[in-house]
């Protein structure tokens, strides 16, 4: 009985020691900030939040929507606007590659292709590998237009080329990213869309407004994540800008089963997430919600 005993004690120590260690899983940083007209601030405020998450060992940094900057008037939001081959870009260029680490640069204004004759920019999301290297760009498609009863009127087609295509979703470090910016989403088609070419993180940098962040920012985070089965990252515009802009905040990260697992509290600052590929292809596995779609009955 003892011998018995010590075989099965030993066995079950054989298999602890020769099984193999549990892979780590990708870190990623999600930023909050309160972007101004002052670009070098703007600049000094992300470059600490992305040296805070590299010492974390995080392989993604994920900025807002107007990272750069956000003006007090259209005119000047045009004044200050930069080509993606100009300064600031290769600013950030240098700190993803001296840092070794990815950058989601979520809403950069940028020039238009048609500068001298067209004085209108486009919302581009830019994602830099952790060479410094400009691997895509995603102009926001989806431009907003509002007039809110709570006296908040936005205009962004008013000076804002609106994108002309989905992209491709990019393989990173921390799986692969779909492309959004701040109102698309609302757009589950679009979504919808990334989730068939191959996303496993939806991500929407955004300067959502306190009156809709309120109501709707983490129900419609939360559902692209439910119905898609990907997860989703926002990160966020919070507080004033300037007196006639003001942000909701609570940037944060979704799993596709619906949860929030992290979030930013008020004020500047980073939130950590670690994805779980294995988890994310066992609830697609468990609930194959993308093979019972009835492309016959609504495209």
């Amino acid at each position: 009985m003892w011998g018995r005993v010590v075989c099965v004690i030993a066995g079950l120590w054989v298999r602890k020691m020769t099984s193999a260690a549990p892979a780590q899983k990708p870190l990623i940083a999600v930023c909050q900030m309160t972007s101004t007209s002052d670009k070098e601030q703007n600049f000094s405020t992300c470059s600490r939040l992305i040296q805070e998450a590299a010492a974390r060992h995080a392989c993604m940094v994920f900025l807002p929507e107007a990272f750069d900057y956000i003006g007090s008037s259209s005119e000047e939001t045009l004044s200050l606007a930069e080509s993606l081959q100009g300064d600031l870009i290769q600013r950030y260029s240098g700190l993803a590659r001296d840092r070794s680490v990815w950058l989601s640069l979520g809403g950069f204004h940028e020039k238009g292709s048609n500068w001298d004759n067209d004085r209108r920019i486009s919302n581009s999301h830019v994602i830099l590998d952790a060479e410094g290297h400009i691997v895509s760009v995603y102009r926001k498609a989806h431009l907003f237009d509002v007039e809110l009863q709570s006296g908040v009127t936005l205009r962004e087609s008013g000076f804002t080329i609106p994108g002309a295509e989905i992209v491709q979703p990019v393989t990173t470090p921390g799986g692969k990213v779909g492309l959004a910016v701040c109102y698309d989403l609302r757009f589950p088609e679009m979504s919808l869309a990334l989730r068939k070419e191959g996303a496993e993180i939806l991500t929407y940098p955004s300067a959502f407004t306190v009156t809709t962040g309120l109501a709707h920012w983490e129900v419609l985070l939360r559902a692209r994540a439910i119905e898609n089965q990907c997860y989703v990252v926002a990160a966020a515009q919070t507080g004033t800008h300037n007196t006639r802009r003001m942000s909701f905040g609570h940037a944060m990260v979704v799993d596709p089963w619906g949860v929030v697992i992290a979030q930013c509290t008020d004020g500047t600052g980073v939130c950590y997430a670690e994805i779980d590929l294995p988890y994310l292809q066992r609830v697609r596995r468990e609930m194959p919600v993308q093979g019972h779609r009835r492309p016959d009955l609504y495209g």
